[in-house]
């Protein structure tokens, strides 16, 4: 597990259509938003230097290896969490990621991460995260964390179950990776285990 930058973005992005009709409609929702994709440029908006410097970096010392682990379930019999680089945090209970700091530091990146219920509705979330906009993702946290879209997959049979709690951190991490490396990701893979989760998606921003 690692922190999560501009190379982790997707090159394509799901779009979400309406769900709001019941019967056969909404069963086949879940489906309809795996079908439907656009391109998505992951530099559009950050400075042209950024791209040599993200899109291909090369592998740190020790990790040349691609990192696989076998999923030895059917989907459809297991529990799978949600990680977010989105810096999501649930308003009412938990602080915020620390912009400030990286606005002082621009390379640091906050290397904590937040718990979020699986049932969390978008009013209950804010957003922390100088490279994005956020206007979209507080209007649909689906976007970011597509928690509903998830539990609708389970409804429908695909997946097993969802985990009770999923994950956010605060992506675009450059500088501080070792503090990713020795503490944030094994925390959130303890998390991750004592959920009973069978696999992750991760969510790049």
């Amino acid at each position: 597990m690692r922190g999560c930058d501009a190379r982790d973005t997707p090159s394509v992005w799901t779009a979400a259509p309406d769900c709001s009709s019941s019967g056969n409609g909404r069963q086949s929702c879940a489906r309809d938003r795996l079908a439907r994709s656009v391109r998505v440029d992951s530099f559009a908006f950050l400075p042209r230097s950024f791209r040599p410097l993200f899109e291909k970096p090369p592998r740190p010392p020790g990790h040349e290896a691609p990192v696989w682990a076998p999923f030895e379930k059917r989907l459809a019999e297991a529990k799978v969490a949600l990680l977010t680089s989105a810096g999501l945090y649930v308003k009412a209970t938990q602080a915020s990621f620390d912009g400030e700091r990286e606005k002082r530091e621009p390379t640091w990146g906050d290397p904590s991460w937040r718990a979020i219920l699986a049932g969390v509705t978008t009013a209950e979330l804010g957003m922390m995260h100088l490279h994005l906009n956020s206007a979209d993702v507080l209007a649909d946290h689906d976007i970011a964390l597509p928690s509903t879209v998830l539990a609708e997959l389970v409804r429908d049979g695909v997946v097993g179950a969802s985990t009770s709690r999923h994950i956010s951190v605060m992506g675009f991490q450059q500088a501080g990776l070792e503090v990713w490396r020795s503490q944030t990701a094994p925390e959130i893979a303890a998390a991750l285990r004592d959920e009973g989760a069978d696999g992750v998606v991760l969510a790049p921003a």
